[in-house]
């Protein structure tokens, strides 16, 4: 079965509770991660979560199948998730499908969050049209779909959101839907609000509690890093630490960028350029008027070859962060040089 980014953005899309395979691909890759948390959400007893990379079930594709079919240390459900990048998944599947077929039991769900890889990949073809498979892919909102699902998710905090303050945390959380829920949860407890008694938000509640803006936050590190501005990447560090910034948020905000990239590169075609695109354009591509001068130049540094290098490591980086969350600043300090100095290479 195919589902579409409308689908989940109006709730549960059909299907979605009585099929066992996911696979959530396209160049958003937030999206697709708060996809796959609704349904698991949604289920009745999701149990324990265990996390598989793609680079480890594409080296060992038996690795999925039992997992899948292990019970947890309590003899409790179980779901797994596997990040993987393009096709990496692609061969686990079908030795899991193909296992299945030949009655080797009951799995637990498999949700498969894939960046590079598309509803035409070897991997979405493979599932596409098995009735126990849901796949949909997933592309970068705009400011004001992304609004459109803040004030979703303050509604069904408690909270009434005044004037512009949708769209202010929209871009505090960089266009990602994880990040605003965030800022969603945390202005909720601030305000005291729940469902059954219903607050109202300001702007100036927002700025007690919310995330750094894009300006005084996220994004002038992104742009240093990803423009390979080296004598920039001393301070903006130093900056990082003094702010107190997240380093999974960073790198969150860092992985959009690299998406983004991605998506105009493929937009503009070998021959096509950045000056031709229109308004209408820029705007479903979630390019603003003031990171257009920024956009430009990165585009000139990261072609499509070196962007696919990027977005695995990025992958991979986020996983190591989450894994080793005490010493994840120094961590990230050190791979946001690297991923800099690679920048600068044509």
């Amino acid at each position: 079965m195919k589902a579409t980014q409308k689908d989940f953005a109006r709730g549960l899309p059909r299907g979605a509770d009585t099929a066992n395979l996911f696979f959530f691909c396209g160049p958003d890759e937030a999206g697709a991660s708060a996809a796959a948390a609704k349904i698991i959400e949604a289920m009745p007893d999701a149990g324990e979560r265990v996390d598989l990379a793609g680079a480890d079930i594409k080296r060992d594709p038996a690795m999925l199948g039992d997992e899948a079919r292990s019970e947890s240390l309590f003899g409790d459900k179980r779901h797994i998730l596997v990040r993987a990048s393009g096709d990496e998944a692609h061969d686990a599947l079908k030795a899991l499908i193909e296992t299945s077929d030949a009655g080797a039991g009951d799995a637990a769900p498999v949700f498969v969050v894939a960046t590079s890889a598309t509803d035409k990949s070897r991997t979405a073809k493979l599932l596409e049209k098995r009735p126990d498979a849901l796949v949909a892919m997933f592309y970068p909102p705009d400011l004001m779909t992304v609004a459109a699902s803040v004030r979703g998710m303050a509604d069904a905090a408690g909270l009434r959101l005044g004037g512009d303050l949708a769209e202010r945390i929209a871009r505090a959380a960089g266009l990602d839907v994880r990040l605003a829920q965030s800022e969603v949860t945390k202005l909720a407890l601030y305000c005291d609000a729940d469902p059954q008694s219903p607050k109202s938000a300001s702007v100036d509640d927002y700025g007690e509690i919310g995330a750094a803006t894009e300006e005084d936050g996220f994004q002038p590190v992104v742009n240093a890093v990803m423009g390979g501005e080296l004598n920039r990447l001393s301070d903006e560090v130093r900056r990082m630490r003094e702010l107190g910034l997240n380093p999974v948020g960073l790198l969150l905000a860092l992985e959009r960028r690299a998406a983004q990239l991605a998506q105009i590169t493929a937009k503009l075609g070998p021959r096509g350029s950045f000056d031709n695109l229109g308004k209408g354009e820029k705007a479903q591509l979630g390019i603003f008027w003031k990171e257009e001068r920024d956009i430009r130049n990165q585009l000139a540094r990261w072609h499509r070859g070196k962007l696919e290098r990027l977005i695995p490591r990025l992958i991979n980086l986020h996983r190591a962060l989450l894994s080793n969350s005490q010493s994840a600043e120094l961590f990230l300090a050190q791979n946001l040089a690297e991923i800099a100095r690679f920048a600068t290479k044509r």
